[in-house]
C-alpha cells in the first residue's frame, strides 16, 4: 500500500433536511468515491478534526461514519498515519439469486475462471445423493473464480448431464447465462451459508495462509417445472467476501 502525499479532502454535499442520518450520508459519499475511484488504495482522509470542522459535523459523526467503513474492509486506521483506504476492497454480494460471474462484472471487476475438474456420474457416485434426488446422470464442475487476477472462489456444481456445458463457455461467462441461453426457466433456490477454516489443498488454490478462514455456500436450484437445475458447493475467502442484506424496519 503507498501513502499519499497528503490527505484528501472531498467535496461533499449532506443534506440536512434529509431523514438520512447524517453519518450515513457521509459513509455513502465516501464509499461511492472509493468505488468511482476518487479515492484510491493508500490514499489518506483528513483527519476527524479537519473534516468535521470543514463539513460542519459533529466527530462523532464524522466516526461513526468512518467506522462503518471500516467494518466493511473499505478504510483502515493505522497509528502514526491516519485512515487509509485499503489496497483492495472485498467483494460484497446482496443475498439474491444471481451469478457470480455476473455480479464481478456489473461491479466492474475483470472475473475470470479455470476449470479445475469435471466429472459424471450417478448422484452416489458423485457422494450428493443425500442431497440431491435424480435419476440421471450429472456433471460435476469444479472451477477456480478469480476477480481481477486474484483467486476468490472456489465453486463446486452438480447438474443434470442433459445440460450443454462446454469448456469455454465456463471459462469465459457465468454459469446461469449458459443455463438460460439453453431455456431454463429458474424457480426457487434453497440456500444456506456458513463458514469454517480452509484444507491446505484450498488455501494453495486460494492464496491464503492457514489457518485461514472461507464463507460456505450451498445452494439448490429448481426450473419451473420442479426438475433439479443445480446442487452448487462454494467456498469465498473470508478475507475477501461478505455477504449483506437490508432489513426493513
Amino acid at each position: 500500500m503507498t501513502v499519499a502525499s497528503g490527505p484528501v479532502e472531498l467535496d461533499i454535499d449532506l443534506d440536512r433536511s434529509s431523514p438520512v442520518p447524517l453519518y450515513h450520508q457521509l459513509a455513502v459519499a465516501l464509499e461511492r468515491a472509493i468505488g468511482d475511484g476518487r479515492l484510491r488504495a493508500g490514499d489518506r482522509l483528513e483527519n476527524e478534526l479537519a473534516m468535521t470542522t470543514r463539513l460542519g459535523l459533529a466527530r462523532p459523526t464524522a466516526r461513526q461514519a468512518i467506522q462503518e467503513l471500516v467494518r466493511k474492509g473499505l478504510l483502515v486506521r493505522k497509528r502514526g498515519v491516519g485512515t487509509q483506504v485499503v489496497a483492495a476492497p472485498p467483494i460484497r454480494r446482496d443475498v439474491k439469486f444471481s451469478s457470480l460471474h455476473d455480479d464481478l462484472a456489473s461491479s466492474g471487476h475483470e472475473p475470470s475462471t479455470e476449470l479445475l475438474e469435471r466429472a459424471e456420474g450417478t448422484p452416489a457416485e458423485l457422494g450428493v445423493d443425500e442431497l440431491v434426488e435424480v435419476d440421471e446422470p450429472l456433471t460435476y464442475l469444479r472451477r477456480l473464480r478469480r476477480v481481477d487476477g486474484e483467486p476468490l472462489a472456489i465453486m463446486s456444481n452438480y447438474l443434470p448431464a442433459r445440460f450443454r456445458l462446454e469448456d469455454d463457455d465456463l471459462r469465459e461467462r457465468g454459469l446461469y447465462a449458459t443455463l438460460r441461453a439453453q431455456g431454463v426457466g429458474f424457480a426457487i433456490a434453497h440456500q444456506t451459508i456458513g463458514a469454517r477454516l480452509v484444507t491446505t489443498e484450498e488455501a494453495g488454490l486460494l492464496g491464503e495462509t492457514e489457518p485461514a478462514a472461507c464463507v460456505t455456500m450451498q445452494r439448490l436450484v429448481y426450473d419451473d417445472t420442479g426438475r433439479l437445475v443445480e446442487l452448487g458447493r462454494h467456498i469465498y475467502r473470508a478475507s475477501q467476501y461478505s455477504v449483506q442484506t437490508s432489513l426493513v424496519i
